[in-house]
């Protein structure tokens, strides 16, 4: 099986995709910004959700980057791994809940398949 090949954000790769949809770009890159000020909720608690959430949609690079971001607004390792295993919990869970729709299609679960 071939290794997944991530290439790294360099500067022109940066620059290029800014170049294909400017407006697009500089939208989403303000709407970032918006987002992860200082609101209702802290920053460090927006870094937190963004790290457990990366580890959901399983970017790399969202979970390098929030995890760095975590620390500098002061979460601690602990804080870190505690919302990393929330959002396993969560995905864990979702599969769980899921599991009633297959009990309902099973039907009477009374019997069992021999």
């Amino acid at each position: 099986m071939s290794e997944l090949h991530l290439p790294k954000p360099t500067r022109d790769l940066v620059d290029r995709r800014h170049a294909l949809a400017p407006d697009t770009e500089d939208a989403f890159r303000a709407f970032s910004k918006a987002v992860f000020a200082e609101g209702a909720l802290d920053t460090r608690t927006k870094q937190l959700i963004a790290v457990a959430v990366a580890h959901v949609t399983q970017c790399p690079w969202c979970i390098e980057g929030h995890v760095k971001a975590a620390k500098r607004e002061g979460a601690s390792g602990e804080q870190i791994m505690e919302a990393i295993w929330v959002a396993s919990e969560m995905r864990a869970g979702a599969a769980w809940a899921h599991a009633l729709k297959a009990v309902e299609m099973i039907g009477d679960t009374g019997q069992r398949d021999s």
